[in-house]
């Protein structure tokens, strides 16, 4: 009932969120001279202020089309390569690029879509050929394609990895560090091909006994019936998945805020000052920012119930009892794919020590091809975007990758591409 409710009000108010809309674009038109006045601006900040509110966010592009190298802007090339029911694998590769090592970034499935990455692949389109999860909210997946378990994301994983082919790499970041160090160890239990020659885990929670966080201690405060009876609801008749359940999308927008709220209140209102005060700059930041925090997806019930357990709750990775389809995952076998953890030193999100736990577990593999990085004065955001994540965490990915893969030749000298693959 609550999701019924909640698309019937974003339907009845969508006639008004699009009528503010156009009435704040209207005020603020460079041409529009009420644009010049405080009065004009006020009024007009407060019609976008109710749109943003109250509008839906649809799902963002990556909108990466090219990148500055050597002074000269090189073009960027997406295509969808694969297509599952509830995941999409995307490859951006530079339109001058001969070939380039394999990476997989491995994008959360944990409310936001994978555009949250954009910085991530845009920094390490400079040096690889990326592919990344493209995951499919939930509420567009039709019930006939059955249900979406957490085994289910790791056989993604293996099938994406097999796709790559011998020689790639794997990223992953928060969320899919679990299910992307799952995926690796069956596939080199089996001693696969196509089992990655370098794994880096980024701000994952592998072990969330280890300086549990504030979402740590709520995942463990709640049984796992509560989380079902509570978060858990059906996807209504208006939308392709109708009676599938999920975790909706907007009460995990509204977790997500609950967490920060001062934060995300005095954003706002710097917005709404912004906008009056004709800071053109400021109150854009405020939009781009916004438009990609405010798209959320749905998570199909089981895999989200099968996380709580597996990962916040039952801790079976660390305590080395996780099985997939039945098979015990063993992190030990894992001996020719180098570990690189990385984590940020003021991470609110995943405790120190949390990522780090892989090392632990991976025994298996040679000191020599391990590395662990606590990054400073980085939060868990900026272990994968921002400054600090481009100048001092990206460097230390790439010549990781660089000394345990193949050579990487310099993307800005590569001989332009002959053709497509």
């Amino acid at each position: 009932m609550m999701y019924s409710a909640f698309e019937l009000q974003k339907t009845l108010l969508s006639p008004a969120v699009k009528l503010a809309s156009a009435t704040s674009r209207l005020l603020l038109h460079p041409r529009n001279p009420i644009a010049k006045t405080y009065l004009g601006r006020t009024i007009a900040a407060n019609h976008e202020l109710f749109a943003r509110i109250h509008r839906r966010y649809p799902k963002p592009s990556f909108g990466i089309d090219a990148i500055e190298a050597n002074g000269v802007q090189v073009p960027i090339l997406e295509e969808l390569v694969v297509a599952r029911p509830f995941c999409s694998l995307l490859r951006l590769r530079r339109e001058d690029s001969v070939s380039a090592p394999k990476l997989l970034i491995v994008a959360p499935l944990s409310g936001h879509f994978a555009t949250l990455l954009r910085d991530t692949v845009r920094t390490s389109l400079h040096d690889f050929e990326v592919y990344i999860t493209d995951w499919i909210d939930a509420r567009l997946v039709p019930l006939s394609e059955g249900p979406f378990h957490l085994d289910d994301y790791i056989d993604y994983v293996k099938d994406f990895l097999s796709f790559l082919g011998p020689g790639s790499h794997v990223l992953a970041v928060c969320q899919p560090t679990v299910p992307v160090l799952a995926a690796v160890a069956l596939l080199a239990e089996r001693n696969d091909p196509c089992t990655p020659s370098t794994m880096t885990l980024m701000a994952g929670p592998i072990d969330t006994r280890l300086h549990p966080s504030e979402v740590n201690r709520f995942a463990n405060s709640k049984s796992l019936a509560w989380f079902e009876k509570n978060v858990i609801h059906t996807v209504p008749v208006n939308q392709p998945g109708f009676r599938r359940r999920v975790y909706p999308g907007f009460l995990q927008h509204m977790g997500f805020v609950a967490m920060n709220p001062d934060r995300h209140l005095k954003a706002y209102r710097d917005f709404y000052l912004d906008v009056i005060r004709n800071k053109h700059k400021d109150a854009e930041a405020h939009r781009a920012f916004y438009d990609e925090y405010n798209a959320v997806l749905d998570m199909a019930a089981e895999y989200y119930l099968d996380t709580i357990r597996v990962v916040f709750q039952d801790h079976l990775m660390p305590r080395r009892m996780m099985t997939v389809r039945g098979h015990l995952v063993r992190p030990e076998a894992i001996h020719q794919t180098a570990l690189f953890t990385v984590e940020g030193a003021q991470d609110d999100i995943v405790g120190i020590g949390q990522t780090r736990a892989a090392q632990t577990l991976c025994r298996g593999i040679p000191e020599s091809m391990r590395k662990h990085l606590l990054a400073e004065k980085v939060g868990h955001y900026g272990v994968f975007s921002g400054r600090r994540f481009r100048e001092q965490i990206y460097p230390q990915i790439r010549d990781f990758i660089r000394q345990h893969g193949l050579p990487i030749a310099p993307a800005e000298t590569a001989l332009p591409a002959l053709c497509d693959d």
